[in-house]
């Protein structure tokens, strides 16, 4: 239980918030640790997961969403990654961006050496190491700490996609799926603040409440005040007051940067980094 914690962090604030929305900025070796712990998890390699993650953004419960919430529980769980994705999700993904990954070093070494590094840190390791050093039997490790553990980080990761999309309250927009579900953000390390996170996804905290139930976030703090995480993007109180007091239209943006964020948001967001900077 504690690697599928530890290694959790690697989804959350290095697949989803630093590399899928650029929520904020980490020097590599934070990147590096976060390669690492993402490769633990067993979620295939960073540059595929987050190309998924921004078309699911950019297109969310349509046709080309690839975990698309309205085909069923069961699809947006675990049916997409076994059933042929469908022609729009094939063709959404060869027009998504994904240039600054490419320009990622760390990110494409992943890439590269993934199946080695698969082998090696989500099976290899896990199980050798209580094998050699208290002597527990194969069989028992290969299960426990392999089969058992792998099985458990998946469904965590996978209530994002089935149960944030179906189970919950809108605060912010009432016309999406999206919701806020306290029970995913207590797995998920804080990843449950859904409907939020639809509104404001380049928000590093993904949550109104920042460390409230979130640890992801107070990871992601512990790392900016050293410094090797920065220009960390947040919604503020206006902004968040803004769109829950409107409800907004239901539209979808990826991260920071995206052509869809609002207008106003925009502009508030370039005078706070000019605050910051003077």
């Amino acid at each position: 239980f504690l690697t599928i914690y530890i290694s959790g962090f690697g989804i959350t604030a290095g697949a989803h918030r630093l590399w899928s929305h650029r929520a904020y900025k980490a020097k590599w070796p934070l990147r590096l640790i976060l390669v690492f712990l993402f490769t633990i998890t067993g979620q295939r390699h960073v540059y595929i997961w987050a190309l998924d993650h921004r078309v699911h953004h950019k297109y969310s419960e349509t046709d080309a969403d690839p975990h698309n919430a309205k085909r069923g529980f069961l699809f947006s769980h675990v049916g997409w990654l076994v059933l042929t994705p469908h022609p729009s999700v094939v063709e959404k993904r060869k027009a998504v961006d994904m240039s600054d990954l490419e320009e990622d070093q760390i990110v494409m070494w992943q890439k590269k050496l993934y199946p080695l590094l698969f082998f090696l840190f989500v099976i290899f390791f896990p199980v050798a190491i209580p094998v050699y050093y208290w002597n527990e039997t194969i069989w028992n490790s290969f299960w426990v700490n392999f089969n058992s553990r792998f099985c458990i980080t998946l469904n965590i990761a996978f209530f994002v996609n089935s149960v944030a999309h179906m189970w919950g309250q809108k605060p912010y927009d009432r016309y999406i799926s999206p919701v806020e579900n306290l029970a995913v953000s207590l797995a998920a390390l804080g990843e449950g603040w859904h409907n939020y996170h639809h509104v404001f996804p380049w928000d590093y905290r993904t949550g109104e409440l920042g460390n409230a139930y979130n640890p992801s976030t107070t990871f992601i703090d512990f790392f900016a005040k050293i410094g090797w995480a920065y220009d960390l993007k947040f919604a503020s109180n206006k902004m968040i007051a803004r769109r829950a007091q409107k409800s907004g239209d239901g539209s979808h943006v990826w991260g920071y940067g995206d052509s869809d964020i609002a207008k106003e948001d925009l502009e508030e967001l370039v005078k706070m980094e000019d605050s910051k900077d003077n």
